[in-house]
């Protein structure tokens, strides 16, 4: 059974300052006492601590006065006088007794600890070692004692080359990082000059917010954003949005009683009073959480594992070929030497000659090494998150991208994410005429009547405590009641001024919104209607009808209402509920100054109302999200929705947005946390919907699913996000609503909150993963190449001497390599990547189809490379001399064609590389990617300088026309040999030479079981519905008994479409009705 967490504090404590010496007789109460206060999972009430008076005198304050700008006790004697001293020196004892409102600023890493972070990685040793080595021995060749003075001194250009290569690796990654970090800062750059209102010295002041002390006495007004914890002094009533700390998306009243504490992240909605500060800085609950975020440090990535792994393998390859080729070469030089019939060389001559035989080993390791690998690597993390910044995500881990590419699994915030976190007005029938959305309200006006209209306008604008303000961002918002803000939105939309409507009428009584009632009303003067005051009503929509005797018809005309209109009016609001729309009813009635003499001002005159009609108000899907859980679910991963909402809205909102599915699970937090571990683990496959979620069920949620092997991204914006958005493998954040707990946790942030902007990550993800595979499968075929070639061309040759000189390998493996990952790294996603299941964690780096392309074009390479080698002469008709052979000038051109025709196979070889599956057509959106076109260019280049301008230092010789012709046509064999291999079946191959391993990961329950499972569990519960009846009818009106059966199975019913997202019942839509009019509170 999963721990209880009930009675747990939600945070680990941060004692900083609970026990200073030098203020223990000062203060009777401790940080330690004080903590439990705010602990939203178990709030300890002031009465347990003797009452809030005894709280007070133990902090020192007069709660009717705040603290004394004076206060000096515990300070030395030479700082007693406080005139011209800041508010630290002021409160010296309370600072060190309760900490400042400030948290420790984290050091900025340094650019040298960011360059040592990213020199740490396998490869990059590797190839440091081999460059030193590389570097050493072709210095002794270079300068030794048998160097040919006809050579060049270039051995050094591939040692130095490759710690070049290198150290690009190493400064692109670090001032990566560096620039990141610097953009995140600035995202998260707080404003100096805010500040608070508080009580000090019997009056109100504005101080900066981070002079706030324990003891203070804040005020509250609507709008505040609360830096601090506290418990209520008083209350007229304040309603608090602690949304971003505890994920409870309904507002909450605050009183003085049992609802008296408020924590740090929380925004007062509604009301006015104040508020004794019991915790600041690392001490509060936003600033534990801050700290909390500080601890953890990220694992290595799926494909960082993979390429560390791979890095291995190819150096212990090398270094085999490079044993196999030294223990040749000593042995074929000992048996030529002995076969030859001469002496034996001296001592001397035989050093010299081991010593060429070890740098050619020594060479077939270097060449072995991937040394474009890192670099491909880097530049497509670096180039993926420009990109990304475009489609507004801000990368702050390098590695998510890629990790992103593989995620299966995305847990979604509803509101802000998936939804516009903005109540608004969504469907209605007013007048008996319907709407959808603003566009259908637009149009709606121009229907009715104008009488009508203003009638609707001016109820709503003057029967409501909302207003329009600034936020804290400069923008208008409207301040208030969600309801009442959707509804002033829906009359601005229809051009009306809700300010110059209250300006002009004057408001005769007011009765504010009552919980027990559902209902808001107030009375204004009405000199132009038919009586001088009219009475507004507008609150739970069954409950306004209930009061209706009247209704406006299409035409505009107050009609009676009678059954068969309430009864369409019931249809209209189960319709509405069955959306989960919260459903307000609109009403008005003309009042006499009799009748509004005889009204007092505590009950409101609810009766004898006309029905205006009603409206639905929901917080509507974001333009998009429906596509992007369509290529989602398209691209194998899995969308849940976690939410603090109530079930009803969230199935309703899952279901639209296209995440709930026939079969899938929605269910709320304390039922899937009351299930045991084995039962967490089931249900959370088929889990689709979490409603009335906690911060710790989000967290088990992210924990089970990642122990069965999925790769899970989760969304949040909340001070209570932070440990799932650490957990998870790629955390995001809100870069709008977010918290700055929020962003600290994540891995990238949402610069515009917007899901679709995580399927652009899954694409650019999976677009860093491909370019990766794209590259090795190049790098290896070129290095397998050159392997075999120089190692069969060595111990065959005379000379132990290799076709490619060691400078063309340079060129080769290092200039080629480079440019080909910046070819290959920095294409762009195409819709392809969402038409595929993410890669498994357990699937080879290196897939069937890609050893099938690096194999089969290695052995082409080489098998044309050799028969070039032996057969060139007669192909390209160089003459030979008297003995049958090429003279030294027409093997230099041989050389050189062989080395042209080695170069042209890999940059043909480079198309095919495009493509890592078997797509026929590897030119394909070529064009889009201009940067791979104008390396081509440059290859091409520089081709053609080497071979015709390169002269001693590259070997070669000027090719005619004819040669060059001769030379590229055979080198464009790779294509149609690409072609062939990727039209070779599969089956044709022995899974003994190479064996297919699925590398798809398959969801824990495909979509099709789940709509299978749901359809056939809903005929069974059809059947025993039916057959329920059938016993009944049997029984002729039945017993109580059979009754209870009947109802027993109807209960079974509705239970079952609970838990799997079946049609509502009648029953259900009885139940949303209700949970509507309990809700209209908000």
């Amino acid at each position: 059974m999963p721990r209880d967490t009930a009675h747990e504090p939600l945070l680990a404590q941060h004692n900083h300052h609970s026990s200073a010496p030098t203020t223990s007789n000062v203060f009777t109460i401790t940080v330690n006492d004080l903590a439990p206060l705010t602990d939203p999972t178990n709030p300890t009430l002031p009465r347990d601590l003797g009452g809030i008076d005894q709280v007070c005198k133990a902090l020192k304050v007069d709660p009717k006065l705040g603290l004394n700008s004076d206060e000096a006790f515990g300070a030395s004697s030479s700082s007693s006088s406080s005139h011209g001293k800041s508010d630290q020196q002021k409160f010296v004892a309370r600072s060190e007794a309760f900490g400042r409102n400030v948290l420790p600023t984290v050091d900025s890493a340094s650019f040298f600890s960011l360059v040592k972070k990213a020199y740490d990685d396998r490869t990059l040793i590797l190839l440091s070692i081999a460059a030193f080595v590389s570097l050493g021995v072709s210095i002794y060749e270079d300068y030794g004692p048998h160097h040919d003075p006809n050579e060049p001194r270039v051995g050094w250009v591939e040692g130095v080359a490759i710690l070049a290569a290198v150290a690009a690796v190493v400064f692109t990654n670090a001032i990566n990082d560096y620039q990141k970090e610097r953009q995140f800062r600035k995202l998260n750059a707080k404003k100096e000059d805010r500040c608070v209102k508080l009580l000090r010295d019997g009056r109100e002041q504005e101080i900066n917010v981070k002079e706030v002390q324990v003891g203070d006495v804040l005020l509250m007004e609507p709008g505040d954003l609360l830096a601090v914890d506290g418990i209520i002094l008083k209350s007229h009533n304040i309603t608090c949005d602690e949304s971003s700390a505890t994920g409870e998306s309904d507002a909450l009243k605050k009183d003085t009683n049992e609802r008296c504490y408020v924590i740090s992240g929380s925004k007062v909605l509604d009301g006015s009073g104040s508020m004794l500060v019991t915790a600041v800085g690392t001490n509060s609950f936003f600033g534990k959480t801050m700290m909390a975020m500080r601890e953890n440090t990220p694992d290595e990535t799926p494909l960082q594992i993979k390429l560390d792994l791979l890095a291995e393998a190819i150096a212990k390859l090398g270094m085999a070929a490079a044993i196999a080729m030294l223990c040749t070469l000593v042995v074929k030089y000992f048996v030529q030497q002995a076969l030859s019939g001469e002496d034996m060389p001296d001592g001397g001559q035989i050093f010299s000659d081991m010593v060429k035989i070890v740098i050619q080993a020594i060479t077939i390791v270097v060449v072995a090494v991937p040394e474009g690998l890192p670099m491909a690597v880097t530049l497509a993390l670096a180039y993926a998150t420009t990109q990304m910044l475009k489609d507004n995500n801000l990368v702050r881990v390098l590695s998510a991208c890629e990790t992103m590419g593989n995620a299966t699994t995305v847990c979604s915030d509803k509101t802000g994410t998936l939804t516009q976190n903005k109540m608004t007005v969504v469907e209605g029938t007013l007048s008996l005429k319907s709407f959808s959305f603003m566009d259908g309200a637009k149009t709606w006006r121009t229907e009715v009547k104008d009488s009508v209209a203003e009638v609707v306008i001016e109820g709503i604008a003057l029967n409501s405590s909302a207003f329009e303000d600034k936020d804290e961002k400069g923008n208008l918002a409207f301040v208030g009641s969600k309801t009442e803000s959707a509804l002033l939105g829906f009359i601005k939309s229809l051009g009306a001024s809700y300010s110059t409507l209250r300006a002009d009428v004057k408001l005769a009584k007011v009765y504010p919104f009552s919980s027990a009632k559902k209902t808001m009303s107030c009375i204004v003067e009405s000199p132009q209607g038919k009586e001088p005051y009219r009475l507004y009503v507008k609150g739970a929509s069954e409950i306004v009808i209930r009061s209706c005797t009247h209704y406006v018809d299409s035409e505009g005309e107050v009609k009676a209402l009678d059954d068969a209109s309430r009864t369409k009016f019931d249809q209209i609001i189960s319709t509405y509920a069955d959306k989960a729309l919260r459903t307000i009813a609109l009403s008005y009635r003309d009042i006499s100054s009799s009748e509004f003499n005889k009204f007092n001002d505590e009950d409101a005159p609810n009766d004898k109302l006309v029905c205006l009609g009603v409206v639905g108000i929901q917080d509507p899907l974001r333009p998009g999200v429906v596509e992007s859980v369509r290529d989602f679910a398209k691209a194998g991963v899995t969308v849940r929705m976690i939410t603090g909402d109530n079930l009803q809205t969230a199935r309703a909102i899952a279901k639209n947005a296209g995440i709930l599915l026939k079969g899938g699970l929605a269910m709320t937090g304390p039922e899937f946390r009351a299930l045991s571990k084995a039962d967490q683990t089931e249900a959370v496959k088929r889990l689709q919907v979490l409603a009335r979620s906690s911060p710790t069920d989000k967290t088990i949620v992210v924990r089970r699913l990642q122990e069965l092997g999925e790769i899970v991204a989760v969304t949040g914006d909340g001070t209570n996000d932070g440990p799932a958005l650490k957990m998870a493998d790629v955390g995001f954040s809100m870069g709008i609503t977010g918290t700055e707990v929020a962003k600290e946790a994540s891995a990238i942030v949402l610069m515009d909150d917007n899901f679709s902007s995580i399927l652009k990550s899954l694409m650019w993800g999976r677009a860093v993963n491909d370019s990766v595979r794209k590259f090795l499968q190049f790098q290896l075929t070129v290095n397998i190449t050159a392997v075999v070639l120089s190692f069969i061309s060595a111990v065959a040759s005379d000379d132990n001497q290799s076709v490619l000189s060691a400078v063309q390998l340079l060129w080769v493996n290092l200039i080629m390599d480079t440019l080909a990952a910046l070819a290959l790294a920095t294409e762009p996603p195409s819709p392809d990547v969402l038409k595929r299941h993410p890669t498994s964690k357990a699937a080879p780096l290196i897939n069937f189809n890609m050893w099938k392309m690096i194999l089969g074009q290695a052995i082409f390479q080489i098998a044309i490379n050799l028969a070039l080698l032996k057969y060139g002469a007669q192909l390209f008709h160089l003459p030979l001399n008297r003995d049958g052979k090429l003279s030294p000038e027409n093997l230099l051109i041989l050389r050189t064609m062989i080395f042209n025709v080695f170069v042209f196979l890999q940059v043909f070889n480079e198309l095919n590389c495009r493509r890592i599956d078997d797509t026929i057509n590897v030119f394909k959106d070529v064009l889009n990617n201009k940067i791979f076109i104008i390396v081509q260019f440059i290859v091409l280049a520089g081709q053609i300088l080497i071979v015709q301008w390169g002269g001693q230092a590259f070997k070669t010789v000027p090719l005619t026309g004819q040669q060059w012709l001769l030379t590229v046509l055979i080198g464009s064999l790779s294509l149609p040999m690409g072609l062939f291999l990727r039209l070779l079946p599969a089956k044709v191959i022995p899974d003994a030479v190479m064996s297919q391993v699925p590398e798809e990961h398959q969801p824990l329950v495909s979509a099709a079981r789940m709509r299978w499972e749901g359809a056939s569990k809903q005929v069974i519960m059809q059947g025993k519905f039916f057959e329920a009846i059938h016993k009944k009818k049997i029984a002729q009106g039945g017993n109580a008994t059979q009754q209870s059966g009947l109802s027993g199975e109807l209960a079974k019913d509705t239970l079952w479409k609970k838990a799997y997202g079946a049609a509502k019942t009648k029953l259900d839509n009885n139940n949303n009705n209700n949970n509507t009019g309990n809700s209209s509170s908000q």
